[in-house]
């Protein structure tokens, strides 16, 4: 589980099941979006930004955290769906 913890890769799940909550892929843009920022920023020196793309500091397992976690939000959102208004298992799917 150490990959869990380090870098802050809960964060990113915990604060996933909101944006999950909301659209699933309301999730994944953000979790994109935090990627493409932390693409910004040299990887020796994270307080300095650089002007310039560098695949080599995306993190595919920040982004699965993320996804994840809006996946979770996500499920959470069709059960509560699903107890207040009983609505068929085939419709709340299209929700996501």
């Amino acid at each position: 589980m150490s990959w869990f913890t380090e870098s802050n890769r809960w964060k990113h799940f915990v604060l996933a099941i909101p944006e999950g909550i909301v659209s699933l892929w309301f999730a994944l843009g953000c979790g994109t979006g935090m990627e493409v920022k932390d693409c910004h920023y040299d990887p020796d020196n994270k307080n300095k930004p650089i002007y310039r793309w560098s695949w080599k500091n995306w993190d595919w397992l920040d982004w699965t955290c993320t996804a994840l976690g809006g996946l979770v939000g996500s499920l959470i959102k069709i059960g509560i769906l699903y107890l207040i208004f009983k609505l068929s298992p085939i419709y709340l799917l299209m929700l996501l």
